[in-house]
C-alpha cells in the first residue's frame, strides 16, 4: 500500500516500479539483488510489513551482510519491534556495519533513538570503527 499523502505522479511511478518489481521477484524469487530494491521500495512507500517480509528473508539468504541487518533493523523498527530491532542492529554492527553518522541521522530508526541502547551501538561503532586509519594513510 502506498500512502496517499505523495503527490499523485509520485504514487502513479511508485505504483508503476513496485508492479515491475513484484513481476521480476516472482520469476526470479532467490534473486537477492530484486530483493533488496523491492525491499527499499516498500520501505520509502510506506509499505513496512512488505518492507520487513523482504528484509526478513534477505537475513536468511545473506545471513553475512551487514547491511542486510542494518536494513532489517529500520524495518523492524518501522514496525514496532525495538528489541527486535536492537538484535538486528547488534548483528549488523558484528558483521562490520559502521556508518555511524548514517545510523545517527537515519529516520527509519527514529524510534530508536530514546533507547540507551542505541547510543551504546553508536558508541560501540565510534570506538570500533571510527578510531581505525584510514587505507589511504598506507
Amino acid at each position: 500500500m502506498i500512502p496517499t499523502d505523495k503527490q499523485p505522479e509520485e504514487l502513479r511511478e511508485n505504483k508503476k516500479e513496485l508492479e515491475f518489481l513484484q513481476a521480476i521477484a516472482r520469476r526470479l524469487p532467490e534473486d537477492t539483488d530484486v530483493m533488496r530494491v523491492l525491499g527499499d521500495l516498500y520501505t520509502r512507500t510506506g509499505a513496512y510489513a512488505d518492507g520487513l517480509r523482504v528484509d526478513e528473508r534477505l537475513s536468511r539468504l545473506c545471513a553475512e551482510d551487514p547491511v542486510v541487518w542494518y536494513n532489517l533493523a529500520c524495518s523492524l523498527a518501522l514496525s514496532d519491534r525495538p528489541d527486535d530491532a536492537f538484535d538486528a542492529l547488534n548483528r549488523a554492527v558484528e558483521l562490520g556495519y559502521n556508518d555511524y553518522d548514517g545510523m545517527k541521522k537515519d529516520p527509519d530508526l527514529a524510534s530508536l533513538h530514546g533507547d540507551a541502547r542505541f547510543e551504546s551501538i553508536l558508541e560501540w561503532i565510534y570506538s570500533a570503527f571510527e578510531q581505525m586509519p584510514d587505507c589511504e594513510e598506507f
